[in-house]
C-alpha cells in the first residue's frame, strides 16, 4: 500500500470533487481517496502503478500531475494562474462596463443605448474568450456524464447571449437585447473565482510558513572545517555549525556551545529556551544568540518539522464527517437545478409571460445555483483551523478529531509525563537483604534498566552515575509486561518491578521487614512510586521515585471543570501515588495499577456510560487507550508511538493546551456550520427568488460570486484565534 498525492486542475465545485473521487475509486487496487477542493489535491491510498491514477483523472476531464509528499508545493504555478485570472477579470470589467453604462445612468434620468452591433462586439470576446473555460469544463463534464458549475454558467450565459443574437438579426431595437447579462455574469463569476483563489492561498499560509523554516544549505564540519552543503545531502552523524541568527537545519543534539533557541513556529512556545551541550534541538528552530555545533540525529522526512508538515497537510486534506452530507447533495445538485430552470422557463411562458422574460428567469436560476460555496464550506474551515492550531503548538492529525473534540465530556489523563514532569528522581534506596554477588542494589537495578527509555529507568541510571557505581553485565534481559524487567547477572536471576511483580512472586507486603513497610506507608502519603528488586523470591531492595507535577496541571483541571468536563486519572502507578495526585489537582475519578492493555478497556467502559472521551498520554503504554478514545491527545515530549496513535499532538507538552485544543475544535466546527448554513441559504433563498423573477441574471451572478467569497472569508476569520488558557498562564 502506498500513498500518492496529485494536483488536480479544472475542479470548480463540489460536484467536480465527487466526480474525481468516483473516477479514482473505480480503479482496481485503490483503497481510499480524498479530494480537497480548497487545496486542489487528491490523496490516494492504493496498490499498483500511479500512471493509471493520472489516466483516470484525465479521462474524467481534469488535469492531473503527481507531487512529492516530502517537498513543499510549487507556489509559482499558482501565482501565475492567479495573475492570469486577475488579467482576465480586468479585461472583462473593461468590456462589460460600457454594456452596463445605460443601466447605471438610468437612475440619473439619462436614457441611451449602445448600438446593437457594438453590444455584440463587446460581449462576444467575454462570452467566447473569457468564458471559454466554462465551455471546456462543461464539455468535459458532459462527456463523463456528470454535472458541475461550468454547465450551469455555460448554459445560462449562452442562453442570454444566443437570445440577444437572435433578436439582433430579427431587427429588434438595442434596448431589447441582453448582451450585458451574459457579459456581466461571466465577469462576476471570474471575479468571484479570483477572490476565492486569492483567499484559498491565504488558507495554506501555515504550510508555507512551516516549509519556509527549513534552510536549503548548512555548514557541515569536515575535518574541523565548515563546508557548505545542501541540507538534502546531510546524513545522520554529521556535525553542523550554526551561528547566532541562523536556523538549525537538522534535528540533532548539541555537542558544543550554548544558546537561546526559538522553537515558537514548531512548538508554539512563545519564549526562547536555553540549550546547552547534550540538549536536543529541532530543525527549523532559530538559534538566537550563541554558536552551536549540532550532531545530526534525523534528516529529510524523519525530522520533526517534516512530520509536522505531513500531519498538517493530512488534516487539511481529510474530510470531516459532516462533509458526507455535502457530498450526497452535490451528486444530484446540478441535474436538479437544470430541471428547476426548465420548470421556470415553462412556468413563466405558459403563464403568459414573454419568452424573453421566461428565458431570463431560467438563466437567473442556472447562474445563482452554482455549488462552489458548498464545496468550499468545510475544507476551508478545516485548513485554517488546523493551520492556526499548528502555529500555536496544537497539531491536529485528522479532521475527525477536530470535529469530535468540541463534543468531549470527559478527559482521561495518564500521570507520568502528562500531568507530572516525566523526569522522576530517585529519592531513596532501601537495602533489605544483601546481594549474593556483593554488588550494590543501585548498581543491579541500573544494570537491569540499561538501554531502556522509560523515565524510571533513566532516573536509576542517572542515580547510579552520580554515585559512581560500576554496572555489571546483564544477560537474557527480558521485559515483564505490566510488572517490570528481569535479567541474569553472573548467572543469578534478578527481577525489578512494581507491586504486581510481588504478587507474581507470591510475596506479600506483610513479609517485608519493618523498614520496608514504613517506606510503603511513606510512599502512600507522599505519592512516591516504588519499585522492588527481587532475587529468588526474596526482596533485596526497594527504591522510591518522586516526580513533580507540571506547573500548569492544576490550572488545566480547573479549566476543564469550568468547561463542565469531567476528569479521570488512569495510571499503572500504585493507588497511593495516583490518589495523591488526584487530590492535589481535584481530579474526579482514579483508576490505579492499570496495565497497558487495560487502559483501553477503561476508556471503553467510560464510553459505554455515554461519555465522549479524550485520552491524554505520552508513552507507548498509552497508545491503545489513545486509539480507543474518541479523541486521542499525545504529548510531543513522549514517544512517537503515542503520537501516531493520537489524533491531536500537543507540541509543547503543556497540559493547558488540552482545553485550548477543545477550544479551536469548537471554533472550527462553528465555522463549518456557519459556512454550510450560508452555502445552503444562498441557494434556498436565491433559487426561488430567481424562479419567481425577482433576480435578473446579473444580480444572480453577483450573489453566486459573493457566496463563495463569503464562505472562504468567514473561514479566514479563524486566523484571529489565539490560545485562551496557555496564554493566560504565560501572561501570569
Amino acid at each position: 500500500m502506498s500513498e500518492t498525492q496529485m494536483m488536480i486542475d479544472g475542479m470548480t465545485c463540489a460536484s467536480c470533487v465527487s466526480h474525481v473521487e468516483k473516477a479514482l475509486k473505480a480503479l482496481p487496487g485503490v483503497e481510499q481517496v480524498q479530494v480537497n477542493l480548497a487545496t486542489e489535491k487528491a490523496y490516494i491510498d492504493h496498490h499498483g502503478d500511479v500512471s493509471a491514477l493520472v489516466t483516470a483523472v484525465e479521462a474524467a476531464g481534469y488535469g492531473a500531475r503527481l507531487v512529492d509528499a516530502q517537498t513543499p508545493q510549487d507556489e509559482s504555478t499558482r501565482d501565475q494562474a492567479l495573475k492570469a485570472l486577475k488579467f482576465q477579470v480586468g479585461v472583462g470589467i473593461l468590456l462589460s462596463l460600457p454594456l452596463m453604462l445605460p443601466m447605471l445612468l438610468m437612475p440619473l434620468g439619462v436614457r441611451f443605448h449602445l448600438p446593437a452591433l457594438l453590444q455584440l462586439l463587446l460581449a462576444a470576446p467575454v462570452q467566447f474568450w473569457l468564458g471559454a473555460r466554462f465551455y471546456k469544463g462543461a464539455w468535459k463534464a458532459l462527456k463523463s456524464r456528470t454535472g458541475n458549475m461550468d454547465i450551469l454558467v455555460a448554459l445560462g450565459t449562452s442562453a442570454a447571449f444566443g437570445m440577444s443574437v437572435y433578436y439582433l438579426f430579427q431587427g429588434a431595437g438595442a434596448h431589447t437585447l441582453y448582451f450585458e447579462s451574459s457579459a456581466v455574469v461571466i465577469t462576476l463569476v471570474l471575479l468571484g473565482k479570483w477572490l476565492e483563489t486569492r483567499a484559498k492561498q491565504q488558507t495554506a499560509a501555515s504550510i508555507r510558513a512551516l516549509s519556509a523554516l527549513q534552510p536549503e544549505t548548512a555548514r557541515v564540519l569536515r575535518q574541523g572545517s565548515p563546508v557548505v552543503v545542501k541540507v538534502a545531502d546531510i546524513v545522520v552523524g554529521d556535525v553542523v555549525a550554526v551561528s547566532a541568527g541562523e536556523r538549525i537545519p537538522v534535528d540533532g543534539e548539541i555537542t558544543q556551545g550554548e544558546s537561546e533557541v526559538d522553537e515558537s513556529l514548531i512548538t508554539g512556545e512563545p519564549l526562547p529556551v536555553r540549550k546547552a551541550v547534550g540538549d536536543k534541538v529541532t530543525g527549523g528552530a532559530m538559534n538566537v544568540d550563541g554558536y552551536l555545533e549540532v550532531r545530526t540525529l534525523a534528516v529529510g522526512g524523519e525530522t520533526v518539522l517534516a512530520r509536522v508538515i505531513r500531519m498538517v497537510e493530512s488534516a487539511q486534506a481529510a474530510k470531516a464527517p459532516v462533509q458526507k452530507l455535502v457530498d450526497r447533495i452535490s451528486a444530484v445538485f446540478v441535474p436538479v437545478v437544470i430541471g428547476l430552470a426548465a420548470l421556470t422557463l415553462a412556468g413563466w411562458w405558459l403563464s403568459g409571460a414573454t419568452f424573453e422574460q421566461a428565458a431570463l428567469n431560467a438563466v437567473a436560476v442556472l447562474v445563482i445555483a452554482c455549488p462552489c460555496a458548498l464545496g468550499l464550506a468545510t475544507p476551508t474551515a478545516i485548513m485554517v483551523g488546523t493551520g492556526v492550531a499548528a502555529q500555536q503548538g496544537i497539531l491536529i492529525k485528522n479532521a475527525e478529531a477536530l470535529e469530535t473534540a468540541h463534543q468531549v465530556t470527559l478527559v482521561a489523563f495518564d500521570k507520568t509525563g502528562t500531568l507530572t514532569q516525566g523526569k522522576p528522581e530517585v529519592v531513596q534506596v532501601l537495602s533489605i537483604a544483601s546481594d549474593p554477588g556483593g554488588l550494590s542494589p543501585l548498581a543491579i537495578m541500573a544494570a537491569l534498566q540499561k538501554g531502556s527509555d522509560h523515565p524510571l529507568a533513566q532516573a536509576l541510571i542517572q542515580a547510579a552515575t552520580q554515585a559512581d557505581e560500576s554496572l555489571p553485565g546483564v544477560r537474557f534481559s527480558k521485559v515483564l509486561p505490566g510488572q517490570g524487567v528481569q535479567g541474569r547477572i553472573d548467572g543469578q536471576l534478578f527481577r525489578l518491578g512494581n507491586a504486581r511483580l510481588l504478587d507474581a512472586e507470591s510475596i506479600a507486603s506483610a513479609d517485608l521487614p519493618a523498614a520496608g513497610q514504613a517506606l510503603q506507608q511513606q510512599a502512600e502519603k507522599t505519592g512516591w512510586t516504588l519499585s522492588y528488586l527481587v532475587h529468588e523470591k526474596e526482596v533485596l531492595a526497594m527504591v522510591a521515585f518522586a516526580d513533580a507535577l507540571k506547573p500548569t496541571s492544576l490550572n488545566t483541571v480547573k479549566a476543564l471543570q469550568h468547561l463542565q468536563i469531567q476528569t479521570v486519572l488512569i495510571t499503572g502507578d500504585h493507588p497511593g501515588a495516583a490518589h495523591k495526585v488526584a487530590r492535589e489537582l481535584g481530579i474526579d475519578q482514579v483508576f490505579a495499577e492499570v496495565m497497558p492493555g487495560e487502559k483501553a478497556q477503561v476508556i471503553q467502559g467510560l464510553q459505554q456510560q455515554g461519555q465522549i472521551v479524550a485520552m491524554v498520554g505520552d508513552g507507548i503504554n498509552d497508545a491503545p487507550a489513545l486509539a480507543a478514545a474518541q479523541v486521542g491527545m499525545a504529548m510531543a515530549t513522549g514517544t512517537h508511538v503515542a503520537m501516531e496513535a493520537a489524533g491531536i499532538t500537543l507540541m509543547r507538552g503543556d497540559p493547558l493546551l488540552i482545553p485550548d485544543a477543545l477550544s479551536i475544535s469548537k471554533q472550527t466546527y462553528a465555522k463549518i456550520q456557519q459556512n454550510l448554513f450560508w452555502a445552503f441559504a444562498y441557494n434556498m433563498v436565491g433559487i426561488p427568488l430567481a424562479a419567481l423573477g425577482f433576480l435578473n441574471p446579473m444580480l444572480a451572478g453577483a450573489a453566486m460570486a459573493l457566496s463563495s467569497v463569503s464562505v472562504v472569508s468567514n473561514a479566514l476569520l479563524l486566523k484571529c484565534w489565539r490560545p485562551t488558557y496557555s496564554n493566560k498562564q504565560e501572561d501570569s
